[in-house]
């Protein structure tokens, strides 16, 4: 369909997570706007060492285990 592109390709339990990921992006642009500059600087580095974070923890716990017999 035109305009949703995740309506006909994604199941229904995405779109509450499509939402607030929405919701939450709206959200941290108005506070870092708020924000002084380096505090921004800061918090911004803060959210990408904790996204490396999960990202190594999410793909070291999907690696298949391989047997060294």
């Amino acid at each position: 369909t035109v305009g949703d592109p995740f309506k006909d390709t994604s199941s229904v339990a995405l779109n509450p997570i499509i939402k607030f990921t929405t919701l939450f992006g709206l959200l941290a642009i108005e506070m870092a706007i708020k924000l002084a500059p380096q505090l921004a600087i800061g918090l911004a580095v803060v959210f990408f060492l904790l996204s490396l974070l999960f990202v190594h923890r999410s793909f070291f716990s999907m690696r298949i285990a391989v047997d060294k017999d």
